[in-house]
């Protein structure tokens, strides 16, 4: 039987999410791949352990995470089960969106009222949970009247079926409109999960400036660029990486020639500072005031163990800094 380590929450620091209660670990594990249906579900069993194990209390899902779509929270739903009985569940975080295609027909994606939380209710009987922790709009629609979306985030925590709301993939200008609407329904945004790394910087053009100016905590997703910020492909695209997947997101055309010339490159301050490209790219990221903790993946125990590591060296110098810039632009 699954006992955690008793030590684990001496090995992570935490940070507090905007201006709300709620600490969260400076890494969080993301199960957007390698815990699908088409996965194994006992090494996925066992990253999950291994985090806990490790001081990452946040789990981050979504509705059509697998593949197939809902084959994520299924497993997860099965972990949780299996290994979280009793009182830890109150030791963990756990959150999901929805906003994509789910299901067939007008009401299997977006941002309506009827399909948020018919998602949310789907979600919950995936994971066998009475509530989440924190529930995602994934994605802005262009269709449907940002108050209804926003509505439908405060009633699921009406329904005490989430505790805390958040958004993803909100440009600027979206993301201060959906916060203004959440302040008057007395839900504020917990969180915002942007697109950010060393090769996207988008949110540094104001979006990081709005969740400061409310309060709003942050977790970029897809830290490492889809595995390019890592030694992965310094070699070439390798058979089992997710460039070389039918199913992934990372297609083979985004290894580029220019891409990889600027990883040698933070390879070398990588090696300066005796970390790898990846732990050098999740601190960049973890050294902004802004970042509440950082999403990442993992396909092994070994490849989460070895990106756990970078909480032990997050501080830059201003030569550091300008150097990896130097290397950016």
């Amino acid at each position: 039987m699954y006992q955690p380590d008793k030590e684990r929450y001496q090995k992570m620091p935490y940070r507090r999410c905007g201006n709300s209660g709620l600490l969260l670990p400076e890494i969080s594990l993301g199960l957007w791949h390698n815990f699908g249906g088409v996965d194994v579900f006992e090494n996925g069993r066992s990253m999950v352990r291994h985090a806990f194990d490790h001081g990452i209390t946040h789990f981050d899902l979504a509705n059509n995470y697998g593949p197939p779509p809902g084959s994520a929270e299924e497993n997860f739903g099965r972990i949780l089960y299996k290994d979280f009985g009793g009182y830890l569940r109150d030791e963990l975080i756990i959150s999901t969106k929805a906003g994509y295609r789910m299901w067939n027909g007008p009401y299997g994606e977006w941002g309506s009222r009827k399909y948020l939380l018919s998602s949310l209710d789907q979600s919950l009987k995936r994971l066998k949970l009475d509530y989440v922790d924190i529930f995602y709009s994934h994605r802005p629609d262009p269709n449907t009247p940002i108050e209804e979306t926003m509505g439908a985030l405060a009633t699921a925590v009406s329904a005490g079926k989430a505790l805390y709301v958040g958004l993803s993939n909100y440009n600027t200008s979206e993301t201060q409109k959906a916060l203004t609407i959440l302040q008057q329904l007395g839900v504020p945004c917990l969180i915002h999960q942007p697109k950010y790394s060393m090769f996207v910087r988008e949110p540094e053009e104001g979006l990081f400036d709005v969740l400061d100016a409310n309060g709003v905590g942050c977790i970029p997703y897809s830290p490492l660029a889809q595995g390019l910020l890592t030694d992965r492909y310094l070699g070439g695209i390798p058979e089992n990486s997710r460039a070389a997947k039918s199913h992934g997101f990372l297609q083979k055309e985004e290894v580029s020639a220019d891409k990889i010339e600027r990883v040698l490159k933070l390879k070398s301050i990588a090696d300066n500072r005796q970390q790898s490209i990846s732990q050098l790219a999740l601190a960049w990221i973890l050294r902004h005031k802004t970042i509440t903790t950082v999403l990442i993946g993992a396909s092994s125990v070994e490849q989460l163990n070895h990106n756990l590591q970078t909480v032990h060296n997050t501080r830059f110098d201003d030569q550091e800094l300008a150097a990896i810039e130097a290397i950016l632009h």
